[in-house]
C-alpha cells in the first residue's frame, strides 16, 4: 500500500487543492493531507483541519492530520513514502525543486511527486482567496461551500 502525503498550510483549502487530492487518490492508495502549523494563518490549525476534513468528506482514502515538524518527519510518522506537490508556474517549480532535493537529502526513502495544476485552477491560490474575501469579493466558485461559509464568518462583507 502506498501512502502519499500532501502538505501545506491550506489557509484555506481551495478547489485547486481539492483537485490535487482527487488526482492523488487516483494514483495512490491513501492520501494524507498534512496541515502545517502556522502562526500567521487566518484560520487556526484546528479550523484548517476541520475545513479540509469537511471538504474531502466525499473522497475515499483521504485523511487529515496536522504537523509542526519538518515535512519529511511528518511523512515518516504517517508512513508516507511519497510527498505530493502541485505546480502552477515556473516559480512554483523552482521552489519545489529546491525543497525536493533537500527532502531527498534528509529522507531518501521518500519520493516527491509533482502534479501539474489543472488549467482551471492555474491562477488560484489560498493567498488570493483570502485577499479577495477580505475585500468583500465572492469566492464561492473557488472553494468548497464549507470553506466559503468560514470565509464569510471571517470577512462579513465577503460576497455582498
Amino acid at each position: 500500500m502506498t501512502t502519499a502525503m500532501y502538505t501545506g498550510t491550506f489557509d484555506p483549502i481551495t478547489n485547486g487543492h481539492l483537485d490535487i487530492v482527487r488526482r492523488g487518490v487516483a494514483i495512490y492508495d491513501e492520501v494524507v493531507i498534512g496541515v502545517a502549523h502556522s502562526r500567521s494563518a487566518l484560520f487556526s490549525t484546528e479550523q484548517r483541519m476541520e475545513l479540509a476534513q469537511q471538504a474531502t468528506a466525499d473522497i475515499d482514502r483521504v485523511r487529515v492530520t496536522s504537523y509542526s515538524v519538518l515535512t519529511v518527519e511528518a511523512a515518516q510518522a504517517e508512513g508516507a513514502t511519497v510527498l505530493i506537490r502541485g505546480l502552477r508556474a515556473i516559480t512554483d517549480f523552482t521552489y519545489e525543486f529546491d525543497m525536493a532535493l533537500m527532502n531527498r537529502h534528509m529522507a531518501p526513502e521518500i519520493e516527491s511527486a509533482f502534479l501539474m495544476t489543472s488549467i482551471e485552477y492555474l491562477y488560484l491560490s489560498a493567498t488570493r482567496v483570502r485577499e479577495l474575501s477580505s475585500f468583500g469579493r465572492d469566492v464561492s466558485d473557488l472553494v468548497h461551500p464549507v470553506v466559503w461559509e468560514a470565509l464569510k464568518e471571517k470577512f462579513p462583507d465577503a460576497g455582498k
